[in-house]
């Protein structure tokens, strides 16, 4: 045996090595992995290391909410008969429909860490205050959107009602945030509350996803009935839904709506208008805030207001055309109990007058206008976009047990992706369609005697049974109707609420540069990477932190008092501390949650007002840290105002003068990993590789020895 057999023994070990215990690239994820391990960024992917060299300029990623394989076919059929197709939702990823591009179809799981935040570290009791929990993640079959949504959007696994950030209650960098760093325009759009959790996950970090406000779920009008709309209303409304140490009156980064506007999406096109009537900290209205900050604002009803948008350079768009959840496509159905008058008289859907898309802004009619809006930005046009395309109400009436509901908001998602197909070119342009959960909706034989159900009659003449059966709730009764009860709780004259997801994988097909990547068996998490190695994103940890290498703080003049920070892009929260000559804290960020300290304004201008504080000619220093990169800028032993700068409160020294220099910082040279959040792929790279290079030694030794 010589050294070159040995060379290719060892080859052969490092093969079977990472065969055996998952190497990225080279076998699926492992079975029987914890939380311990999945819980880490990245750990979860099923095809960790496989990206393929396709690189797209522009990514739009379609979400049906809650539209499983079932939900997709009970609109078909409905709308295009059992042997009909959609024209958008069916061409994604269908090779003979895209002569030319590359496609892809598969299946992706979804399960999630924990059923609540009860479930994590960051488990709050009635009045936002941690309890102290030890419980950091449990493995649950069934997720929730915010979960779901936060897995593709961070490549992160989490707890439901967590938004982007992970068991521990760490910020997750989002798809949105990443693109920013690179230079590309972003969107954001849906049928829901924009504060819902699909469109959250692309615009916040928060440890409830009902913490849609500074006041929670307030709606900004008078609760208390004084005729002044003022925070004594918020409180008679209970403020309650958020951590309380993530609002910014805490110290914190603040609701999912005051992040919103922190997080700068070019375009962002939803409903929730009701909550940025809520106040922030100055008094103002969450709209009058967007306003000053040169936000395009567009309100509840106003379609003339979302037609007649366009691109303004500087001045990225917020319009929320519904107080709430935008209104269905369709009326609702109610489903009722087992009646053989069902079947001899089937449901058939109607148009909602109340539903926009009469008046010119459908789901497709948002998508239309945000790849305009895209395209025509200059960050758009140079290095092309990300847009999410949520429709939300798939989910919303699969809960209602509202079949019309739910088949309504599907075609409008059809037709949205139609819209993109129109006005984007495939060879550089990825586009994905997919969920973030099943739901209950089931196509079955007849009707059932222990579910509600509705019948259909299809677009071909055909019927459609849908079963639903999902709900805690006692509304399928016995099926002979003996019980007063049950009869009560089953009342068929409303749709029937609190149906539930369910646990099963699904659908994701993807047509444009990368869409290969979602052939087969994937996980929610693979999603993440697939569009962040598409648009070139930062996906690790290590290399996300060197988006804060060009991290300053510099004040905004010669005062000294107010910063601006910029260049924490691999940073979604930043902590400060501000020191006398003498090494006391004057003011200091407050560190009682990871959601504690200043929001990063991604590729943007974080302000920090330290006039309280500053308000002499003494010597200061200041430090301020991203919490993420654990990259830190420090400005030692400047100036505060000495007099002439024109602020009275200042104490004039005795040597006064208007010429002394503006205090500034970088981050110093590079340093490893701060604070690190372990990568399941890169871990056991270094393993095996220490492994291999074991083997190595070994098989040479042998060599040797059998030479010698």
């Amino acid at each position: 045996m010589n050294t070159r057999k040995a060379l290719k023994g060892t080859v052969a070990a490092i093969i079977a090595s990472a065969t055996l215990f998952g190497f990225a690239g080279l076998a699926n994820a492992a079975d029987g992995q914890g939380v311990e391990q999945l819980k880490e960024h990245g750990a979860a992917q099923r095809i960790a290391g496989v990206y393929g060299n396709a690189k797209a300029k522009n990514v739009i990623l379609f979400i049906g909410d809650g539209m499983g394989d079932s939900e997709i076919t009970v609109a078909r059929n409905y709308l295009h008969g059992v042997n009909g197709s959609f024209d958008g939702l069916d061409k994604i990823g269908q090779p003979n429909l895209n002569k030319g591009v590359e496609t892809g179809t598969g299946q992706y799981t979804t399960f999630s860490l924990g059923n609540n935040s009860n479930d994590s570290l960051m488990a709050k009791d009635k009045k936002g205050q941690l309890t102290g929990s030890k419980t950091a993640g449990v493995i649950t079959p069934v997720t929730d959107s915010s979960a779901s949504g936060s897995g593709w959007a961070t490549g992160t696994k989490t707890y439901n009602n967590a938004v982007d950030v992970d068991v521990e209650g760490n910020p997750q960098l989002n798809l949105i945030e990443l693109a920013k760093a690179a230079g590309k325009a972003t969107g954001n759009v849906t049928t829901a509350e924009i504060q819902d959790a699909t469109p959250a996950v692309l615009e916040s970090h928060s440890s409830e996803r009902a913490c849609y406000g500074p006041q929670g779920k307030w709606d900004g009008t008078d609760k208390n009935g004084d005729g002044v709309v003022d925070l004594k209303d918020a409180e008679a409304a209970g403020i309650g839904s958020c951590l309380a140490p993530q609002l910014k009156a805490n110290g914190g980064i603040g609701s999912i709506s005051e992040q919103l506007i922190d997080t700068r999406a070019d375009v962002t096109i939803g409903g929730g208008a009701k909550y940025f009537n809520q106040l922030n900290q100055s008094g103002e209205t969450l709209w009058q805030q967007a306003a000053n900050e040169g936000f395009q604002t567009v309100k509840s009803g106003d379609v003339d207001g979302f037609k007649a948008l366009s691109y303004q350079e500087n001045k990225p768009v917020l319009a929320l055309l519904g107080d709430g959840n935008l209104p269905t496509e369709f009326n609702p159905s109610v489903a009722t109990k087992q009646d053989p008058a069902k079947d001899a008289n089937p449901t058939e859907c109607t148009v909602n007058e109340k539903w926009l898309g009469n008046k010119g802004a459908s789901l497709a009619d948002f998508t239309d206008k945000a790849i305009d809006l895209l395209q025509n930005n200059k960050n758009g046009k140079d290095n092309g976009f990300f847009l999410q395309v949520e429709g939300a109400s798939i989910d919303k009436q699969d809960h209602n047990a509202n079949a019309c509901g739910q088949i309504g908001e599907t075609d409008d998602l059809d037709k949205a992706i139609s819209a993109a197909l129109n006005k984007v070119d495939l060879s550089d342009t990825l586009i994905i369609v997919t969920a973030d959960h099943a739901h209950t909706s089931q196509i079955v034989e007849s009707q059932p005697i222990y579910a509600l159900s509705t019948v259909l009659k299809n677009r071909d003449g055909s019927k459609t049974t849908i079963s639903y059966g999902t709900s805690e709730e006692d509304l399928y009764g016995n099926g002979q109707d003996t019980s007063g009860d049950v009869e009560g709780k089953a009342d068929p004259s409303k749709a029937q609420g609190n149906m539930s997801h369910t646990g099963t994988q699904l659908r994701i097909a993807a047509s444009g540069p990368g869409a290969s990547r979602v052939d087969g068996l994937t996980d929610q998490t693979d999603n993440f990477y697939t569009i962040a190695h598409a648009l070139g994103l930062a996906t690790e940890k290590a290399d996300q932190d060197k988006l804060s290498n060009g991290a300053s703080v510099t004040a905004k003049d010669n005062k000294n008092q107010v910063f601006d920070i910029a260049g924490f892009n691999g940073d979604a929260v930043l902590r400060y501390e501000l020191k006398d000559k003498d090494g006391k804290v004057l003011s200091a960020s407050d560190t009682t949650t990871p959601l504690s300290g200043l929001r990063v304004k991604t590729a943007g201008v974080t302000t920090l007002d330290l006039s309280k504080f500053i308000n002499s000619d003494a010597k200061y220093s200041l430090t301020v840290t991203g919490q993420q990169s654990g990259k830190t800028v420090e400005i030692k032993d400047f100036a505060g105002p000495n007099g002439t700068e024109g602020n009275g409160a200042a104490q004039v020294g005795p040597n006064a003068s208007n010429d002394k220099p503006v205090a500034s910082g970088k981050v110093n040279a590079p340093k490893q990993n701060g604070v690190l959040g372990k990568t399941g792929a890169t871990v056991l790279g270094v393993a095996l590789l220490a492994m291999a290079l074991v083997a190595g030694g070994l098989a040479i030794k042998f060599a040797k020895s059998r030479n010698a």
